[in-house]
């Protein structure tokens, strides 16, 4: 408005003389009161000031029918995307660069320019460092060389403990190699050697392959001698916590030797020179190892044949053995020590399997008494769980029709197994409903009706 007044229907200007206006169509009484009404209507028009108001959705829409033609209101759409703040502020640029939002990367080339950074250089920033303002990372490891034998066998120790879940030698050597222990290399047998002794026979032919691999890398043959000195010496207190302690270090002796880690020579020297009868033990438990006949390629499988890593059809042919070992010998004790050593409780449905098409099989009496016997022994000592016991039934229910064909009267004896199994509650009453009915073809000349005789097997 400036300093532009609007009375009635002429304009006056503020400060200009002023005789005689009219005002509402009416000439003024005095100039004085003219002069007072104008300086106040400009006051008054300087001091409000309003903001223009944004039309609303509704109101444009209207606005841009009405005014087609004239061009005046623009289109919705330009509105609608238009990055221009609404509050009358700002360049209109997008926010944050065009990476704002939730849930964005952020702009493009931002990961680098974050490396680059390389940490908080904000004073700002809670990770900001006063004592080092470009706050660089240096990865420093501060190791103890001062530690002694017993703190660093705990370290090694606990390094064999991870290996032995995931049975990676590389990483296990350089996390040895993080370790410093080169001055004292001969440590890292005497607390594998240890650590093993108090595990299962699976984990010891993983430390004994550890043992093979760290050869010319970690450790070296005066390594593995004096290592094994300092395990022989030690053999006093060993064998309070692991009974079978000369035998194991015997094996594991023997096993250094087949893998070139130790010359033969090792256990000459020791000839006449020990007292302990422990000492004794351990080296002729070696020797005798290494003197038999193809001893060492035998000593490959020095711990047995036991864990998961062996293929099946192996672990199926041991079941098999140790099934035809009972049957020929009848003690259950021993046929339980093979099948806790194979180390495969997963797989125990597989002997279950076996059992039961080895007592078809033989169709005598005394296997089927036989092969309940050792499942219900098993089964009571819950070295064979449950669901394991079920599994091994049906899967002999699912091949009764191939096993038929070499043995026909193999439903005949399957239904007398299972039922004396139900007996002995080796399984329950949801495996003896799923017991599979024989069928039979008819003949016409046939005169009984379609019905099943009875064998004379049993």
């Amino acid at each position: 408005m400036g300093d532009l007044a609007v009375i009635g229907q002429a304009p006056v200007m503020a400060g200009d003389p002023v005789d005689e206006v009219m005002v509402n169509g009416m000439a003024s009484e005095s100039k004085e009161n003219v002069e007072g009404l104008i300086n106040g209507v400009v006051e008054l028009t300087e001091r409000v000031k309003r903001r223009a108001k944004r039309p609303s959705k509704f109101m444009t829409k209207e606005l841009s029918r009405a005014n087609s033609d004239t061009q005046v209101i623009a289109p919705l759409r330009a509105l609608k995307n238009s990055r221009k703040s609404r509050n009358g502020f700002g360049r209109g640029l997008p926010k944050k660069g065009g990476a704002g939002g939730k849930g964005t990367w952020g702009a493009l080339g931002s990961e680098l320019a974050e490396e680059e950074l390389d940490g908080a250089i904000d004073s700002n920033d809670p990770n900001y460092d006063e004592a080092n303002p470009e706050n660089r990372e240096y990865k420093i490891k501060v190791i103890n060389l001062d530690r002694s034998n017993e703190e660093l066998q705990k370290q090694i120790s606990s390094l064999v403990a991870e290996y032995f879940d995931h049975g990676d030698t590389h990483e296990t050597y350089l996390s040895l190699e993080e370790l410093q222990v080169s001055t004292r290399a001969h440590l890292v047998v005497v607390s594998a050697v240890e650590l093993a002794m108090e595990h299962k026979p699976s984990h010891r032919e993983m430390t004994s392959v550890l043992l093979a691999d760290l050869y010319g890398h970690l450790l070296f043959e005066p390594h593995y001698a004096k290592g094994y000195d300092t395990l022989i010496k030690n053999l006093n207190e060993l064998v309070l916590d692991t009974p079978e302690a000369p035998t194991i270090l015997g094996n594991f002796i023997a096993r250094s030797i087949a893998d070139d880690c130790i010359p033969p020579k090792f256990l000459q020297g020791y000839k006449g020179k020990v007292d302990c009868e422990h000492a004794v033990v351990t080296l002729a438990r070696s020797d005798s190892l290494l003197s038999m006949r193809h001893g060492l390629v035998r000593l490959d499988n020095v711990w047995g044949v036991g864990g998961g890593t062996r293929p099946v059809k192996y672990l199926v042919k041991q079941m098999v053995l140790l099934l035809e070992e009972f049957l020929s010998s009848s003690d259950i004790a021993e046929a339980t020590r093979c099948l806790q050593e194979l180390e495969v409780p997963h797989f125990h449905h597989e002997l279950v399997y076996e059992a039961i098409v080895m007592a078809i099989e033989k169709m005598d009496t005394r296997t089927s008494s036989m092969m309940c016997e050792l499942l219900d022994s098993l089964h009571r000592a819950i070295i064979i769980t449950p669901t394991q016991m079920r599994a091994g039934f049906l899967r002999v229910y699912e091949d009764m029709p191939q096993i038929c064909v070499d043995v026909p009267p193999a439903y005949t004896i399957l239904e007398k197994f299972v039922l004396q199994c139900q007996t002995l509650r080796i399984v329950g009453d949801d495996v003896v409903k799923k017991l599979p009915v024989r069928g039979r073809k008819r003949f016409v000349s046939e005169g009984d009706g379609g019905r099943v005789k009875d064998d004379a097997y049993f």
